[in-house]
């Protein structure tokens, strides 16, 4: 049965976001060019994006609606920090609200930009491992769906048109090439 999606009563223009801020920023380029660009600040103490492993072969995702895309898509929980939290805390709060396990095991991997031209946003990418079953309430509207999926068949999941999310898609390969022992964080 296919997803009963949420009913958009409107759109607008907003002038002000809670999470959308656009600045100027004057440069000059070692050649001498100098030229104004426009970029969307980030506020707040950054955001995580947490792969799950439930074992040592599966990953759990999660289905969420995306308003962006008005569609259902398959991902990573994710989530912004909250104040006076690190980055390993916020990711297994975010993990215990979005999937229901807590993780004994947390390891940034990396940092991911959305758009490093025009945006300051950074996520880290958080390995969680030796899960255990913990649920916390959070601020999701509906609940959300878990899937498992092997990563080795991380190349069918990204072959699927509801998988789009980039920020997912590079996470779940920086995991498995870290589980492989081929990627190396120094």
């Amino acid at each position: 049965m296919p997803p009963r999606y949420p009913i958009i009563h409107a759109t607008r223009d907003s002038d002000t976001s809670r999470f959308l801020h656009a600045e100027q920023v004057d440069l000059e380029f070692s050649n001498g060019e100098q030229r104004t660009y426009e970029r969307l600040k980030g506020h707040g103490l950054g955001a995580v994006i947490i792969v799950p492993m439930l074992d040592d072969e599966t990953v759990l995702l999660i289905r969420e609606y995306g308003v962006g895309v008005d569609r259902y898509e398959l991902g990573l929980p994710k989530g912004r920090l909250d104040q006076d939290e690190t980055v390993e805390q916020g990711a297994d709060r975010e993990l215990k609200e979005e999937v229901g396990y807590g993780a004994r095991k947390l390891k940034i991997l990396h940092n991911l930009s959305l758009s490093p031209a025009y945006m300051t946003h950074m996520a880290h990418v958080v390995l969680a491992q030796d899960l255990y079953p913990e649920r916390l309430q959070g601020d999701e509207p509906e609940p959300l769906e878990v899937v498992p999926w092997k990563l080795s068949e991380l190349h069918t999941l990204v072959s699927r048109d509801d998988v789009t999310e980039g920020r997912s898609i590079a996470a779940l390969f920086l995991a498995r090439e870290y589980l492989a022992g081929r990627l190396q964080r120094t």
